[in-house]
C-alpha cells in the first residue's frame, strides 16, 4: 500500500493543489478499504464507492481506494456532505466514512506550528490519529447492489427519444420503455430552433460597444 504521503502528492498533482479536504479524502478511502479487508489503491472493481459530495474530498477518495467514474466503481451522490460508503460488491458489506465533527477543533493542536487555521487543517488531518479524525458505522445499502452494478451489454432504447439506455437505467412508464429524461424528469430542456439561430447570428456578428466617435 502506498504511504499517505504518495497518496497525497498524487491528489496534489490531479487537483494541482493540496487542500484539507484532500487529506480528508485520502484518510476515509484507506479507512474504508482496511475496514472492508480490501487492498487499496485497488486495481479491480471489488470495491464501488459512494461519496455524497463532489469536489476535493471526492478526488482523495479516488486516489486512495483506485475507484473511478469511469471504471463505474466511484458513483457522486452529491449530497453536500463530507461522507462516502465503501462497498465490497463480493460480499455486500459497506461501512460509511465521515469526519469526527471534533476533529475541526482537535486538528490545531497537531500543528502547532500552523501560522493559519486552513494550514492547521491541512496539517493536522494528516497527522491525526484515526479514531480522532472519522467514523465509521457498518450499513446496508437501501438499493439493490446487482441492480446497481447491472449487466454487462445490457441495452434498451426509449420508445420516445429514440436514445440508447445502458445498465439498466430505463423506466418503465404504463408499459412504455422510457428513459429516465422522458420517463421521470429532465436536468434540461430543448432550446426553441428560431432563438438558437437568432443567438448564432449574434455570435457571428462584429462585437461592437454601441459607441460612435
Amino acid at each position: 500500500m502506498p504511504s499517505l504521503e504518495t497518496l497525497l502528492n498524487t491528489c496534489s498533482v490531479l487537483h494541482q493543489h493540496l487542500c484539507p479536504r484532500q487529506v480528508l479524502g485520502v484518510r476515509m478511502g484507506l479507512l474504508g478499504g482496511r475496514l472492508l479487508g480490501i487492498d487499496v489503491p485497488q486495481t479491480d472493481k471489488r470495491l464501488l464507492t459512494l461519496v455524497e459530495l463532489d469536489g476535493c474530498g471526492a478526488d482523495g477518495i479516488a486516489v486512495a481506494t483506485g475507484c473511478r467514474v469511469g471504471r463505474r466503481s466511484l458513483r457522486i451522490l452529491d449530497y453536500g456532505k463530507t461522507a462516502a460508503t465503501f462497498v465490497d460488491t463480493h460480499t455486500g458489506r459497506a461501512f460509511r466514512v465521515r469526519p469526527n465533527p471534533a476533529a475541526r477543533d482537535c486538528a490545531q493542536d497537531y500543528a502547532p506550528e500552523a501560522t493559519t487555521r486552513w494550514e492547521g487543517y491541512l496539517l493536522g488531518y494528516q497527522r491525526m490519529p484515526e479514531d480522532e479524525l472519522l467514523l465509521a458505522q457498518e450499513v446496508a445499502l437501501t438499493w439493490s447492489l446487482e441492480k446497481l452494478l447491472s449487466k454487462h451489454g445490457y441495452r434498451v432504447t426509449c420508445e420516445q427519444c429514440g436514445e440508447e439506455i445502458i445498465n439498466e437505467r430505463e423506466v418503465v412508464v404504463e408499459g412504455r420503455i422510457l428513459c429516465q429524461t422522458c420517463g421521470v424528469a429532465s436536468y434540461f430542456h430543448p432550446v426553441d430552433h428560431f432563438a438558437t439561430e437568432a443567438l448564432q447570428l449574434a455570435y457571428a456578428m462584429p462585437y461592437s460597444s454601441g459607441y460612435e466617435p
